[in-house]
């Protein structure tokens, strides 16, 4: 069978969906027995967004190859449970700089450089590049942005042009739009998508299937419209209504018999009729029907905006489903945090998570969260920055080192419990350059670290997808605990006070096998408080919850 390529372009307005309709429909293919991956290809004109704050474009997603991408790729991994990598997503920013760095080496034998047909052949190469691996049944590409937006033309024309180098059979084109529905009328309007619609004809994309937001359920005789003015097959109109969960969207999905379209459309004939969702149907099970509750406090400088979390809000999720637990995450500002009220602000918290993150806004309230935690034995959980602000604050509250700080807030400071990576020191681009992706580490032996991912029933999800590297390394390293883990900083905990630390009581439980970079601290004398210089919630999905994140909500439940 070739490898089947599908498109899904936006209309309308953004925030539709894309992402979990694509990641939707993959899990139904997936659970027909058909290999999928996703890729996602944004506008805009940065490399990646590394360098965007994310009050910009939401969270910024780490690959397992250390590829800084959009959080929709996060999306992807968490209902497929594979690995995406750089080559899932690709940017106009990587684009350009293919094309102008190619010019410049002469490869285009004199010729005018232009939109067409050399920035389009570029994006057309690398959206075939997944399947040319053959490691892929199909593959689903997101093309990001609204249609009608200049910004997004070379991907559209780009599509347009595959729409006809491809065999039919290979190529799929869905369409997302939104069915607004007017209160004052009380009736669901049609003509944003027929406008939508419309605009991407004109540019030459003709959709198989059109798949309609909507707050309202679709009557036949509206699909019925809609399909006729949008020039598309009756019964080629998707209603996907609001759902509780994003994990009950392929259920819907499927219930309107996406999947089923496609594989006709396409011919896929060596697949499973019906696709095999138990294991997504029990993680729904568990989430929708919870027998207890606990009250989590995610306290972080970017909370105004819920993406810029995403990936730790879903893990919450994840970790709440595996304990039968609803988790309820109070975001709270730690700049609105200080001494003078923390102890009202996280009165009646079960657990405090201290968020990753830059910089030195909402440094003091971060610390103030992990002294209330530390002092009243509330379940802490520090991830990356919460983890070394762990360390300022208990090398300034414990050790009396008043100063102790991280150089990335406070350079001059006498006591760098936190200092820049030796290899980060002569690096001047900001770009790329942080140390990304997944390391190993080495879990000591009797550790709450080593207990979680040893008691987890993954061994650190060993011999899960998502995890699938790690026994292979238990193998080569004699039998040690080793896990890999996904990162991204420049700073890192200080050696040189590592054993002072360790003798007023705080452990190194977990260290780089490698470098000996300390990956992971926890108290031993607190009921549970843990940090971990990588990023955990980058590895959880519904069917292989992230350990750390379900021992932390069982520690809140006093289990």
């Amino acid at each position: 069978m070739n490898t089947k390529y599908i498109f899904v372009t936006g209309g309308v307005a953004s925030s539709l969906g894309k992402g979990i309709i694509a990641a939707s429909l993959a899990k139904l293919l997936q659970a027909r027995g058909l290999r999928v991956t996703i890729q996602k290809f944004d506008p805009y004109i940065n490399i990646d967004p590394g360098t965007l704050n994310p009050y910009e474009h939401g969270e910024c997603y780490v690959t397992e190859d250390g590829a800084e991408t959009d959080l929709d790729l996060g999306h992807y991994e968490r209902f497929l449970g594979i690995h995406t990598s750089k080559a899932n997503n690709v940017t106009t920013g990587k684009i350009y700089h293919t094309v102008i760095t190619r010019e410049r080496e002469g490869a285009y034998l004199g010729k005018t450089v232009q939109i067409v047909p050399h920035i389009t052949d570029e994006i057309k190469r690398r959206m075939l590049l997944n399947g040319q691996s053959g490691q892929f049944d199909v593959i689903i590409t997101e093309v990001g942005g609204t249609v009608g937006d200049m910004e997004s033309m070379p991907f559209v024309e780009a599509v347009r042009q595959l729409q006809w180098e491809l065999p039919e059979e290979d190529f799929l084109s869905i369409h997302l739009t939104l069915i607004p529905f007017l209160k004052a009328a009380q009736e669901l309007k049609t003509k944003p998508t027929q406008h939508s619609v419309r605009e991407l004809q004109s540019l030459g994309v003709h959709p198989d299937i059109i798949v309609c937001r909507t707050e309202k359920p679709l009557s036949a005789s509206l699909r019925e419209k809609i399909a006729l003015l949008c020039n598309v097959r009756p019964g080629h109109v998707i209603e996907s209504a609001d759902a509780w969960s994003i994990y009950q969207v392929p259920f819907n999905m499927e219930n309107e018999g996406l999947d089923t379209l496609v594989v006709n459309k396409m011919k896929i004939t060596d697949c499973a009729t019906v696709p095999d969702l138990s294991a997504l149907k029990s993680f729904l099970t568990r989430l929708r029907n919870p027998k207890r509750q606990a009250n989590v406090a995610l306290v972080g400088k970017y909370v105004e905006l819920q993406d810029a979390y995403k990936s730790i809000q879903e893990s919450f999720v994840h970790a709440g489903a595996a304990n039968e637990c609803q988790v309820n995450v109070h975001c709270i500002h730690s700049e609105h945090i200080d001494e003078t009220n923390v102890n009202e602000v996280l009165k009646g918290m079960d657990g405090i998570l201290v968020a990753p993150g830059f910089g030195e806004r909402g440094i003091p309230g971060k610390i103030a969260a992990v002294r209330y935690a530390r002092e009243n034995g509330v379940p802490f959980f520090g991830i990356c920055l919460g983890m070394q602000m762990a360390v300022v604050e208990f090398a300034r509250d414990v050790l009396g080192y008043a100063d102790a700080a991280s150089t990335e807030m406070n350079p001059n400071t006498t006591h760098p419990v936190i200092d820049l990576m030796e290899q980060q020191k002569t690096t001047t681009i900001k770009g790329g350059t942080m140390r990304l992706g997944a390391y190993a580490c080495k879990l000591l032996p009797g550790t709450l670290a080593s207990r979680i991912y040893g008691e987890s029933g993954e061994q650190g999800a060993l011999g899960s997808r998502i995890y699938g590297e790690e026994q292979g390394a238990q193998g080569e390293l004699g039998g040690e605990q080793i896990i890999y883990e996904r990162h991204r900083h420049r700073y890192e905990f200080n050696d040189a006070y590592r054993a002072e630390c360790e003798k007023a009581g705080l452990k190194i439980s977990g260290v780089n096998p490698e470098t000996g970079l300390v990956e992971i601290i926890e108290i031993p004398s607190h009921p549970f408080f843990i940090g971990t210089q990588f990023h955990p919630e980058f590895k959880s999905t519904p069917e292989h919850p992230q350990p750390i994140f379900t021992a932390f909500i069982k520690a809140a439940l006093k289990l």
